[in-house]
C-alpha cells in the first residue's frame, strides 16, 4: 500500500530540486547583461478528504470539522521578474540599455525573438546585432513607425552624399563708425558638394559724422561673373542699433532671410530655391546690430557639406542612430524599434537572454522608445544582470534546509516501516 509521507516527501525534493536549479541558475547568471532574474513558485498537491464537515444535531451534538491530508508540493510557476538591473557605461557606441519598460526586437533564424541584452555589435555586414547573431530591428530612416519592422544597418566607413547650401546665417557686430567696406568669407556647397566660395561685401554710408546710416550688401562667388543680387541689399539700423529695415521696409521681431537673386555660373543646384543669407531675430543675442566698437559680423553656420564617410555614430534616448560623417555632416542611420506586451509574466525563455511571444503574453505591441508608455533608451551603456545575490543566496539556504528536511521524513518513514516490519 502507498504511504503517503513518502511521495509527499518525494514530491518536496522534487520540488526543492527545481528551486535549487532555479537559485543556481540565477547565481551563475549575476554577471550576465539583460538576464532577468526566476523564483520557482510551488503550490500544494490535491489532498486526501479523511472526514468530510459534519453539521451540529439538535443541542446534542455538535459540528465537525473537515479533515485532510496533503499528498505533497508541485511546482506552480517559474516566475520571472523583469524589474530594472544596474546601468553601466561603457563607452561603445553599439551598446544600448533600456531605461523602463519595454525589448528590443531581434530576429535570428527567421524566428522572432525580445531581449533585455544591449551588450549589441556591428556584424561583418554592417548589421548591429547581439552576441549571438540575432539582428536587431527598427526603422530605416524616413521611415514612419507604423512601418514594418527591419534590420538596421550602421556601416562605418560608408559614404555619405553632399548637402547643397541652402541658409547660410550672419551674426554679431558693424561698428556704427567703420573706416571703410566690411568684408566676410564663407564656403557654401553645390549639389555635387562642391565647394562654392562666397564673398559678402557690405558699403557703409555715412553722415558727416562718419556715423553709418546704412549699408549696401553685395555677394560674389569666386569663378562667377554676376553678382548674387540684381541690385545690392541695404540695410538700415535703428538708433538702439537693431536691425530696422531691409530694402527700405521694416523688419520684424523675427529671422530675416535674403534671397540669393542670381545663381552662380559654376555653381551646380537642384530645385529651384537658391541659397539665403539670414539674419537672427533682432535683439536676440546673435541678432546682427550696429555698435560703436569692432567688427565681429561673420558667418555663424552654414548647413551645406560636401561628401563624407561615416566616421562615428550614437545612439538617443529615442531610438534614433544618428551618423557622424568626416565632412562634419550628420544624418539619420535609422530608429531602433522597442516591444512591450500586455503581460510580460506570459513570455517564454528561451535562454541567451531571449524571450518569445505566448498565448499567455499577448502580442507585442511595437512602438518608438519614449511613447506610448515605452522606456527611453541610453547610448554607450548596458543593463546588468537584475539577480540580487543576497537575496539568492538567502533562498539558497532555505532550499537546502527545505531539501534536508524531506529527505529526513523519508528516513523517518523508512525507520517506522522497519520497526512494523520487526513487530511480531
Amino acid at each position: 500500500m502507498p504511504i503517503p509521507s513518502l511521495g509527499a516527501a518525494a514530491s518536496g525534493i522534487d520540488t526543492m530540486q527545481t528551486d535549487l536549479n532555479t537559485i543556481g541558475n540565477d547565481i551563475a547568471n549575476s554577471e550576465t547583461d539583460g538576464f532577468a532574474a526566476q523564483t520557482a513558485e510551488f503550490s500544494d498537491v490535491l489532498t486526501e478528504q479523511l472526514q468530510p464537515a459534519g453539521g451540529a444535531v439538535g443541542g446534542t451534538l455538535a459540528s465537525t470539522n473537515p479533515s485532510a491530508v496533503g499528498a505533497g508540493a508541485e511546482i506552480a510557476t517559474i516566475r520571472t521578474s523583469f524589474a530594472a538591473g544596474p546601468i553601466t557605461q561603457t563607452g561603445v557606441a553599439s551598446n544600448v540599455a533600456i531605461e523602463g519598460n519595454g525589448f528590443m526586437v531581434v530576429t535570428e533564424g527567421g524566428q522572432t525573438r525580445y531581449t533585455l541584452n544591449g551588450d549589441l555589435q556591428i556584424d561583418s555586414n554592417g548589421h548591429l546585432a547581439t552576441n549571438s547573431g540575432g539582428l536587431v530591428e527598427g526603422w530605416a530612416p524616413g521611415s514612419p513607425t507604423t512601418a514594418a519592422l527591419a534590420p538596421l544597418s550602421i556601416i562605418v566607413g560608408s559614404t555619405g552624399g553632399p548637402a547643397q547650401t541652402q541658409n547660410v546665417v550672419l551674426g554679431g557686430n558693424l561698428p556704427s563708425n567703420p573706416t571703410g567696406p566690411v568684408t566676410i568669407t564663407t564656403t557654401m556647397y553645390d549639389s555635387l558638394g562642391d565647394p562654392v566660395p562666397l564673398t559678402l561685401t557690405l558699403t557703409p554710408t555715412l553722415n558727416s559724422n562718419g556715423t553709418a546710416t546704412a549699408w549696401a550688401m553685395q555677394g560674389t562667388v569666386t569663378g562667377a561673373t554676376q553678382n548674387l543680387w540684381n541690385t545690392a541689399q541695404t540695410l538700415v539700423f535703428d538708433s538702439s542699433g537693431q536691425l530696422s529695415k531691409l530694402n527700405g521696409t521694416a523688419v520684424g521681431t523675427s529671422q530675416t532671410s535674403i534671397a540669393i537673386d542670381n545663381k552662380p555660373s559654376n555653381f551646380s543646384w537642384t530645385g529651384t530655391t537658391l541659397p539665403s543669407i539670414d539674419m537672427p531675430a533682432v535683439g536676440s543675442q546673435t541678432a546682427v546690430t550696429q555698435f560703436a566698437g569692432d567688427q565681429t559680423l561673420q558667418v555663424t553656420s552654414q548647413d551645406g557639406n560636401s561628401a563624407g564617410t561615416l566616421s562615428s555614430y550614437s545612439i538617443g534616448a529615442n531610438g534614433v542612430i544618428t551618423g557622424t560623417y568626416s565632412n562634419g555632416g550628420s544624418a539619420t542611420l535609422g530608429t531602433i524599434a522597442l516591444a512591450q506586451f500586455a503581460n510580460p509574466d506570459g513570455l517564454a525563455d528561451l535562454g541567451q537572454t531571449y524571450f518569445t511571444s505566448t498565448v499567455a503574453s499577448g502580442n507585442a505591441q511595437i512602438g518608438q522608445p519614449g511613447s506610448n508608455g515605452l522606456g527611453m533608451l541610453q547610448g554607450g551603456a548596458v543593463e546588468g544582470s537584475n539577480v540580487d545575490l543576497a537575496t539568492e543566496l538567502t533562498d539558497l539556504i532555505e532550499a537546502q534546509t527545505a531539501y534536508q528536511a524531506n529527505t529526513k521524513v523519508i528516513g523517518t518513514t523508512q525507520t517506522v516501516l522497519s520497526s512494523l516490519m520487526q513487530v511480531g
